[in-house]
């Protein structure tokens, strides 16, 4: 019956559903974090990070519960098939909206570990979910620009030591580290900003992929590569909330890593950051003829 509801009442309910889900959920996850912080050994992580990982995967299961319920997105997905929960993966998608990680979560969770993104420094500050992120043990980036870099070279070895420390953590049991390569979503302004050579993506970022593999190599056995398209046009974060998701197209595909780029020195080797380059380019290139072949098979709906 609420699926008949105009759309914006429809965004309240859902928000609702949201902000009730998640204020329910963070204050129980944060109790056992509580814990884990107080009495930081390695026996006791590893008998607590189970259950913080039960009670995020059990909030996003109620979150796929009212996309499902309340939404009439049409899902076109290939390539979940054969994925394990008891394994390391090092996932990588584009990123266009908000709207992305819930396609993520709601495709992936319980079918991999737990998705485990990068995130920005600053956000660990946001009311609630910040919380929830430092509980769940997410890595925290400073994003420094290249000329920041060049005048503070300092810096790079710190980021570099933050992102290893982060990922060891993630060696105690399967985890997905989960990156978006062009570090932050892709808008006409940003494309044209960038001068990107890519129709339909921003630059890949490849120095928190590189570090990832470098502190945990011997974990993955291949990249997961995801590509989200919306062939009605990307929707806004109120949009998706009011149902106004309505196809979504995700393409996801294990990529092997070539093993001479498990190891090495992003940062001061620039024969190894050259060569990585070269590599994480062409997966990008190959994502923007996916892209656009995609597209081009998708006719637009009209809107409703």
């Amino acid at each position: 019956m609420l699926k008949a509801f105009p759309a914006p009442l429809l965004g309240f309910v859902t928000f609702a559903l949201l902000l009730a889900n998640t204020l329910f959920w963070v204050p129980i996850l944060l109790v056992f974090a509580a814990i884990k912080l107080v009495l930081p050994m390695r026996g006791v992580r590893q008998a607590l990070d189970p259950v913080l990982v039960w009670i995020a995967e059990t909030w996003i299961a109620s979150n796929s519960a009212w996309m499902t319920h309340l939404h009439r997105t049409q899902w076109d997905v290939q390539g979940i098939e054969g994925l394990r929960p008891d394994d390391w993966y090092l996932v990588n998608s584009n990123h266009q909206c908000a709207a992305d990680i819930f396609v993520l979560q709601h495709l992936l969770n319980r079918r991999i570990p737990l998705l485990k993104f990068f995130i920005k420094q600053q956000l660990i500050w946001m009311p609630v979910i910040g919380l929830a992120w430092w509980a769940l043990d997410f890595p925290f980036m400073r994003r420094h620009s290249e000329a920041y870099l060049k005048k503070h070279p300092e810096m790079r070895a710190k980021d570099q030591e933050s992102t290893r420390r982060a990922c060891a953590k993630f060696a105690l049991i399967p985890t997905s580290v989960t990156n978006f390569m062009e570090g932050t979503r892709f808008t006409p302004a940003k494309h044209a900003r960038q001068l990107s050579p890519y129709r339909y993506l921003l630059k890949p970022k490849a120095g928190g992929v590189a570090l990832a593999l470098n502190a945990m190599g011997d974990k993955f056995h291949s990249i997961l590569a995801v590509t989200i398209v919306y062939p009605d046009g990307i929707p806004g974060f109120w949009t998706f909330l009011c149902g106004g998701m309505r196809r979504v197209i995700v393409r996801v595909r294990s990529l092997p890593i070539p093993s001479a780029l498990l190891q090495g020195d992003y940062g001061n080797d620039p024969a190894f950051r050259e060569a990585f380059s070269a590599w994480v380019q062409q997966v990008w290139r190959d994502k923007d003829a996916q892209i656009a072949e995609l597209l081009a098979a998708a006719k637009p709906t009209r809107s409703h």
